[in-house]
């Protein structure tokens, strides 16, 4: 506080206090009397007028009142400037109080002067701030102007759909960035009781369905859907007006970025598949997840794929202890490290480059980081390589699979949750049938301090094995775009959404639950590769040509989440639902056929292989 004292802006900021401080005691001596002071009450202010100067200055200088930088005065400075007002109101009316009484002063005078010191010593902050903000805006304009005339830029002429919040954020952001590229010409909305205003002076032009005509009208280049809840029925007829119009379409972040502030102009993407599918954001207990998560030792097998990276990504949202990241593979065990330790700033992660099937090194990741929590999220799921390779279906699905549920056993491990998949209903292929044998693994363990749970889900988009890459490579390279069979039918969801259920099941489970996470509607093949070429700017069939090519070794037309004989039971959560089954059955045949199973396998029959799996 001190070091005040050697600051030269400080006596001259205390110099104005002082003509503020004599002001407002002049100011409320005259408003008592109403402009006609007379000799005695002249007299009374030049006989306290000294002291009421030495307990002001002293008051504002305890409470810190020359301690910031006036220029930029904030909220909090007025705080204080209010305290220093009304505590040396108060410290003088008590002094005069004790020395004769109050005999001679008027009490409203000191009210008066505590208001008239407040308001003048706060304008006096908020002036300087005004003065110094004038000559930052008019430097930043005279460098922008040199700017812009030393290198001139086009602006894209752009169509906002949309005048809500998101359109709000990216119009002032737009608006104040002299140097932006783009120009927003219109906005176009459905509800009809704001078309025909303006937004920050853009006009709101009329419904969506009239955006060509709109767009024609403005001369606009670009389209920006500044909805992020849209559903991904309305998401297309707006892609599809776009294309109706010629012009190029882009989109926002998901609403969740919005929420949190995050959204601007330099967050414009490009429209993609995952906004089609238009599902409702995750709704996630975090006290629960928080609850099984929070400061505990966790393992992720598999943490280098797509589903298993993400898993990684958003535990550490929960603070573990610890995070065990297993992965086969050397590049996306090192990726997935990299990101989580320099770009997330979490340290305690353990990258472990082994296969799951290989129980001497995975008992001693067991024995040296005790883990409480697993999700086994490892496995080999691309379906036709599986149908050529069917040993390394049941290495890595289901010896793995043992292999980590015996160990996790072993361990006491608190929970352990297999991220499972729709191919294990009724499988028609090794890599379904391979994933509905660790169901059946894990359903027969008797119960024991392990909560033992299965997540069964569809594709995810973006995946690795995903048709989506598959269809954008064939698009880059112009075509064609192979589809199996115009009829066949999967269900999707995102990498991120399938992730946050895999998370809130896993609090859930109580032990020996099949959960299944509610899909949405199933997605037409052949629809969805329209979609992306109509996306990537072309025409199907004109631009790109569509051919079939016949449903692979293993595939089905459609998946399924259940069977007729599997129970559903709700659950808390409006997105996962929870299978019971009876495998006792299945349980008294797997020791055999397990056996029977990985010796086909290490003698690489894959006739036996396919054979004993069906039985």
């Amino acid at each position: 506080m001190l070091r005040q004292l050697k600051n030269r802006n400080f006596y001259v900021v205390l110099l104005l206090d002082l003509i503020c401080f004599v002001a407002s005691l002049s100011m409320a001596y005259e408003f008592r009397f109403e402009f006609v002071l007379p000799g005695a009450s002249r007299h009374e202010l030049f006989a306290i007028l000294p002291w009421v100067l030495a307990i002001k200055c002293a008051v504002f200088f305890l409470l810190g009142s020359y301690q910031g930088l006036w220029r930029y005065t904030s909220f909090d400075d007025a705080v204080r400037i209010f305290k220093g007002s009304a505590v040396s109101t108060l410290i003088i009316i008590a002094g005069l109080t004790y020395i004769n009484r109050f005999h001679g002063y008027p009490r409203s005078v000191f009210l008066a002067d505590c208001v008239f010191t407040f308001f003048l010593c706060g304008g006096l902050r908020a002036g300087i701030r005004f003065y110094y903000s004038t000559l930052r805006r008019r430097k930043h304009q005279a460098e922008e102007d040199k700017s812009a005339a030393a290198t001139p830029r086009h602006r894209t002429r752009l169509l906002v759909v949309g005048a809500g919040d998101a359109a709000d954020k990216i119009l002032r952001d737009i608006q104040g960035d002299q140097a932006s590229r783009y120009q927003v010409m219109c906005c176009v909305d459905d509800d009809p009781s704001i078309i025909g205003r303006t937004l920050h002076g853009v006009a709101i032009c009329g419904p969506i369905q009239g955006l060509p005509a709109i767009a024609l009208r403005y001369e606009v280049a670009e389209v920006l859907i500044a909805i992020p809840s849209l559903d991904g029925d309305k998401m297309r007829q707006i892609v599809a007006l776009c294309e109706q119009a010629g012009l190029r379409c882009r989109t926002l972040p998901p609403i969740t970025a919005i929420i949190d502030g995050r959204v601007s102009v330099n967050d414009i993407r490009e429209v993609n598949f995952e906004d089609l599918l238009g599902r409702p954001a995750v709704r996630m207990n975090m006290a629960t997840i928080g609850q099984y998560l929070t400061g505990k030792t966790v393992i992720v097998t598999g943490g280098g794929g797509s589903i298993g990276a993400e898993l990684c990504r958003q535990i550490i949202r929960f603070q573990p202890a610890k995070l065990v990241v297993v992965e086969a593979c050397e590049l996306n065990l090192y990726m997935i490290e990299m990101e989580l330790r320099q770009e997330r700033k979490f340290n305690n992660v353990v990258p472990v480059m082994a296969r799951v099937q290989h129980r001497p090194l995975m008992a001693r990741v067991f024995h040296d980081y005790q883990p409480q929590v697993v999700f086994h999220a490892a496995a080999c799921k691309h379906v036709p390589m599986l149908e050529a390779n069917p040993w390394e279906a049941v290495f890595n699905n289901v010896l793995g699979s043992q292999v980590v549920m015996d160990l996790a056993a072993d361990a006491g491990v608190e929970r352990f949750v297999l991220v499972s998949t729709d191919k294990a209903v009724r499988p028609a292929s090794v890599m379904g049938a391979s994933k509905r044998m660790a169901e059946i693994l894990l359903q027969s363990r008797p119960n024991g301090p392990t909560r033992f749970m299965a997540v069964r889900f569809g594709n995810v988009v973006g995946s690795s094995g995903s048709v989506i890459p598959l269809f954008q490579r064939q698009i880059k390279a112009g075509g064609p775009v192979t589809v199996t069979d115009q009829g066949m039918i999967r269900y999707f969801m995102t990498i991120p959404e399938a992730c946050q259920l895999i998370l809130q099941a896993g609090g859930m489970g109580a032990g020996g639950e099949l959960f299944i996470l509610e899909m949405g509607t199933p997605v037409n093949i052949y629809a969805m590769a329209r979609d992306l070429i109509r996306l990537s700017g072309k025409a199907p069939d004109r631009d790109i040509e569509i051919v079939y090519t016949g449903i692979r070794p293993g595939e089905k037309l459609y998946e399924e989440l259940i069977t007729q004989d599997e129970g559903v039971v709700p659950t808390p959560h409006e997105r996962i639902m929870v299978l019971r089954r009876n495998g006792a059955h299945e349980a008294a045949a797997t020791p055999f056929g397990l056996a029977e199973l990985v010796d086909a396998a290490r003698h690489h029959d894959g006739a036996l292989i396919k054979q004993t799996l069906k039985r």
